[in-house]
């Protein structure tokens, strides 16, 4: 009787451990829907939100040289070939949010994340869509969120 009790609970915890865990892309694919199709992508309004509230960290997957030459300083930088040494470098309680100027590396990134049991999404409205977001009027309303943490 306690096993047919205790079946329900395992199974929560066994989907909910699963989530969590990392994946083949096997798995992933077979899966894979509508609400994931939703769920990979984010905008930047959103992405401000999330950050301003402390429930994402943004990674800048662009080359070093990119970097360099113009980048946001709340985002952590690991270069998309870097990634893979430098997993230890990314909190795994919060969703990341995996960041390049157009969206196609984020991408690449973001299903590597989500293969190692990490949350993941990008930006698909890329650096230029978030560096158009953050400037004029919103600036000032967005340094503000970026600054108060």
């Amino acid at each position: 009787m306690k096993i047919k009790l205790l079946m329900p609970f395992l199974a929560i915890l066994f989907t909910a451990s699963t989530a969590l865990s990392a994946q083949t892309f096997d798995e992933y694919l077979s899966g894979f829907d509508y609400a994931e199709r939703q769920a990979m992508k984010i905008k930047s309004a959103e992405a401000m939100k999330l950050y301003a509230s402390g429930e994402v960290v943004f990674v800048d997957i662009r080359f070093k040289e990119e970097h360099a030459l113009w980048n946001f300083p709340f985002m952590k930088s690991i270069p998309l070939n870097e990634l893979p040494a430098r997993l230890d470098e990314i909190d795994r309680s919060k969703t990341i949010i995996t960041v390049c100027p157009h969206y196609d590396r984020a991408e690449i990134a973001r299903l590597y994340l989500t293969m190692k049991g990490y949350k993941s999404r990008y930006l698909n409205d890329g650096l230029l869509g978030l560096a158009e977001y953050l400037r004029g009027d919103n600036a000032k309303q967005n340094y503000d969120l970026v600054h108060k943490k």
